[in-house]
């Protein structure tokens, strides 16, 4: 059961309010994850937002931002991200298969995106500077500098959220996961 408290998102105002409109016509209600955000910290809701806005312009494509967020969230320990992003996961083109290789760190069969976990997980997982080996096997499997920095963007994004998750115990309002 979650931790902080949320207010009923019909009875937010300012703000608050104008965010929570947002979310439910994007995506048709307010996940209990921005719920608890937006309650506490409207800035930090909007900033969470802009920064989805900025990666679903950015020049990786939707599954693989997905792939990135599900890496780092089963890394976490964030069963509310993982669970939410194998949803918007398969909304954007993995598998449920894809999803659990991606979560579980095995490969997918897709040579590219795999080498991309991979990278994403080792960030993820280590302190300090890192090999630069690993900076290039990713390039070599395709990616390129401009996708780099928006793979470790999206790292952040995520990480704020597997945070308030993990702090608050959300309460999980997606599929459980398979």
């Amino acid at each position: 059961m979650s931790r902080l408290s949320q207010i009923n998102v019909n009875e937010a105002t300012g703000v608050t309010a104008d965010l929570f409109a947002a979310i439910k016509k994007a995506v048709g209600r307010v996940p209990n994850a921005y719920a608890t955000i937006g309650t506490h910290s409207p800035a930090a809701l909007g900033a969470t937002l802009n920064g989805d806005a900025i990666l679903a312009k950015s020049s990786l494509s939707k599954a693989d931002v997905e792939a990135i967020k599900l890496a780092v969230s089963e890394l976490a320990g964030c069963d509310y991200c993982a669970a939410a992003h194998t949803v918007v996961g398969k909304m954007v083109g993995l598998s449920q298969e894809e999803t659990q290789q991606i979560r579980a760190g095995e490969a997918t069969g897709n040579a590219k995106r795999d080498a991309l976990v991979k990278f994403v997980r080792y960030v993820a997982g280590s302190t300090g500077t890192i090999d630069a080996a690993r900076l290039g096997e990713v390039r070599e499997a395709g990616y390129s500098e401009a996708q780099v920095i928006d793979a470790l963007f999206a790292m952040s994004v995520i990480n704020f959220t597997n945070l308030v998750n993990r702090v608050n115990d959300t309460t999980i309002d997606f599929p459980a996961l398979v």
